[in-house]
C-alpha cells in the first residue's frame, strides 16, 4: 500500500441503497488538506418504480454531485450482477468520465451485454481475488462471498484514514451451487488487521437464524417437479443463475423440455451459457411456440417477472396474453422469490390470477425451502460483525426498519448503540484518523425517472401531472374558427375519465349554444372568451 502524505479525511456518501433497498450507489471520497483528492464508487444500480409512478420503467440514482468531480474518480467497483447494483452504469458511464470498472466474471458479462444496448464498449476488468489494487490513495481487495448470484464479492477498502469493509448483499452459504464458499480467512484477516467501519447488508435483519443454503432450494424444486402432472412453471429473479441452473438440472432429470420466457431471463441465460455457468444437453431447450407440441408433463418453463411487474412474461401468462402458452388445471407455478418491499400487492395479484385459471401456485408463505434469500438472517449478520469486528457499523441495502433492527442486533453483541451509524439517502459521514466520525454536509439527491422506452428521463413534475390526470380525467374542447372569428363547425367536446358519455352529450349541446352566442357578437375577442 502506498498512501500520499498529508492530513486525510474520508467522507462516505450513499447516493442510493440505504433506505430503499435498491438503487445502490456508494461514494468514498478522500480529501487531503481539506481538498478532495480521490473518489471511489461502489456499485451503480437501478431502482424500481411503484404503482404511483406512472409510465416509469426504472429509477436511477442522482449523480449531480459528481458531475464536476469525474476527474477524481479512480474506479467503479461492482460487488455482483444484480440490476440494483449494476443497472444504472450504462446510463452513467460516460457522464462519470469513463472510469476504470472492476468486477466479477459473470457481472462483467452482464454489464458488457448492457453496454452493447447503448452501442459502446467499456474496458471492464475481471477482479482478481489474489490482488491488491492501488487506486490513487485507496488500496482495494476483493473477497469472495455468497449471495443469490455467482461471483459475488465483498470489498476491503484501505485508506490513509482507516480500513472500510464494504459488505454488500450476502449470506454465509457453506454449500453454494457455484461451489465457491465465503473466504472466511480473508474476512477474519481483515478483522485482525483492523477495520474502522463495516458497511453491512441489513435486509435480513428481521429474520431469525441462518439463511437457508441455495442448494436446499434445488432439492425442493426437484421434489416439487417430480409430483407435477402438468406444466412446471418457475419464476425467480432473472439474474439468479444458481436458481435457474437447479431448475434446469431437475427438468433434465425428469425429461422435461425447457423454455426460457421473458427478455431478461433469456438474455441472462444466454450470457451464462456463453461463459460456462449454465449448460443444457442438446435438444432440451425449446421456444414457447413449440410448447403445444409436447405433453404438459414434459415441459418446464422458467419465466421472468417474479415480482408481478406489468408487462413481464409472468404477468402476460397470468392475464392470458401469451398466444402460445396457456395456464391449465394440473399446472404448477412455483414463485421462487420473496416480494421486494413495496411489491407485495403485485405479487399477490399474480397469485390470484394464476389460481383462477386452475394452476396450483406455490410460494414461500405456504411452503418452506422454496426460496432461499440471498440476504443474511440475524445469525449471518452477527457472524460477519464478529469476524470483521469494526469500530463502527453502517447498515445498508435495507429500509429504515431494517436499519433499526440491525442496530438492535449489534447492541446484542455488546457494542454501544452509538457505534451503529444510520443514514438516509444523501446523508454523509466524515471519518478522520483517531477521531470519532461526524455527520457531514448533506448532499441533495432526487430520483431520476426513466420512461418505458428505457432511454428518456422524466421530470418529477410530469409524474405529478400524470397522477392528476389519472385521478381527475381530462376534458378537451375543440372550436374551429376563421380569421374573422366566425364558427366553421360545431364545437366538439372530448372527455376521458371525467364524466360519462351520457353527461358529455348533454354538456356538449349546451356548449354549442353558448359558443354560438358568443361568436355571433362581432366585437368578441378570442382571448377574452369565457364559457
Amino acid at each position: 500500500m502506498i498512501f500520499g502524505k498529508g492530513n486525510f479525511s474520508l467522507r462516505l456518501i450513499p447516493l442510493g441503497g440505504v433506505v430503499g433497498v435498491t438503487k445502490n450507489m456508494y461514494v468514498y471520497e478522500l480529501s487531503r488538506q481539506g481538498k478532495i483528492s480521490d473518489i471511489l464508487i461502489v456499485d451503480c444500480g437501478i431502482g424500481f418504480p411503484n404503482q404511483q409512478e406512472l409510465g416509469v420503467n426504472l429509477v436511477l440514482p442522482d449523480i449531480d454531485y459528481l458531475k464536476d468531480k469525474t476527474h477524481l474518480i479512480k474506479a467503479i467497483l461492482l460487488t455482483h450482477g444484480h440490476e440494483d447494483h449494476i443497472g444504472a452504469l450504462p446510463y452513467y458511464y460516460t457522464r462519470l468520465g469513463k472510469p476504470r470498472v472492476i468486477t466479477g466474471k459473470l457481472t462483467k458479462a452482464f454489464l458488457m451485454d448492457k453496454f452493447a444496448d447503448f452501442n459502446y464498449q467499456a474496458p471492464v476488468e475481471i477482479a482478481s481475488l489474489d490482488k491488491t489494487y492501488q487506486l490513487g490513495n485507496f488500496a482495494v481487495e476483493f473477497i469472495n462471498m455468497t449471495h443469490s448470484i455467482p461471483d459475488t464479492t465483498h470489498i476491503l477498502i484501505k485508506t490513509p484514514v482507516g480500513n472500510f469493509y464494504h459488505g454488500s448483499d450476502f449470506k454465509l452459504d457453506l454449500t453454494p451451487v457455484s461451489g465457491r464458499w465465503p473466504d472466511f480467512y480473508k474476512i477474519t484477516k481483515a478483522g485482525h488487521e483492523g477495520v474502522l467501519c463495516l458497511l453491512s447488508d441489513s435486509l435480513g435483519a428481521e429474520r431469525d437464524g441462518l439463511t437457508l443454503s441455495e442448494s436446499e432450494v434445488g432439492k425442493t424444486l426437484d421434489k416439487t417437479m417430480a409430483k407435477t402432472k402438468g406444466k412446471f412453471i418457475m419464476t425467480t429473479f432473472s439474474s439468479n443463475i444458481s436458481r435457474v441452473k437447479q431448475c434446469v438440472d431437475a427438468a433434465v432429470k425428469y425429461n422435461r423440455k425447457v423454455v426460457f420466457m421473458g427478455r431478461s431471463t433469456a438474455r441472462n441465460v444466454r450470457i451464462a451459457k456463453k461463459i460456462g455457468y449454465l449448460s443444457l444437453p442438446h435438444g432440451f431447450e425449446i421456444n414457447e411456440k413449440e410448447v403445444s407440441k409436447y405433453p404438459p408433463s414434459k415441459v418446464c418453463l422458467i419465466v421472468a417477472g417474479s415480482q408481478g411487474q406489468y408487462g413481464s412474461a409472468m404477468a402476460k401468462l397470468a392475464s392470458k396474453q401469451n398466444h402460445f402458452v396457456k395456464i391449465a388445471p394440473g399446472d404448477k407455478v412455483v414463485i421462487s422469490s420473496d416480494p421486494i418491499p413495496g411489491n407485495e400487492v403485485e405479487v399477490f395479484n399474480l397469485i390470484e390470477e394464476l389460481s383462477l385459471q386452475g394452476a396450483e401456485v406455490i410460494y414461500t408463505n405456504i411452503q418452506d425451502q422454496l426460496h432461499a434469500s440471498g440476504h443474511g438472517n440475524k445469525e449471518d449478520l452477527k457472524f460477519l460483525a464478529r469476524f470483521v469486528n469494526p469500530q463502527y457499523f453502517v447498515p445498508i441495502g435495507g429500509t429504515i426498519r431494517h436499519q433499526r433492527q440491525y442496530q438492535r442486533i449489534i447492541t446484542q453483541l455488546g457494542y454501544p448503540k452509538n457505534k451503529v451509524l444510520m443514514l438516509n439517502e444523501g446523508d454523509t459521514i466524515v471519518f478522520k484518523k483517531g477521531q470519532k466520525p461526524v455527520m457531514g454536509k448533506k448532499i441533495a439527491t432526487k430520483n431520476i425517472y426513466i420512461d418505458i422506452t428505457g432511454t428518456n428521463s422524466i421530470e418529477k413534475g410530469i409524474i405529478k401531472e400524470r397522477k392528476s390526470l389519472a385521478a381527475n380525467g381530462i376534458v378537451i374542447l375543440s372550436v374551429a374558427i376563421d380569421k374573422e372569428m366566425n364558427l366553421l363547425a360545431k364545437p366538439k367536446m372530448i372527455n376521458y375519465g371525467f364524466i360519462s358519455k351520457k353527461e358529455e352529450n348533454k354538456i356538449s349541446r349546451r356548449l354549442e349554444t353558448v359558443i354560438a352566442t358568443i361568436f355571433s357578437k362581432k366585437s368578441a375577442k378570442l382571448a377574452n372568451l369565457e364559457i
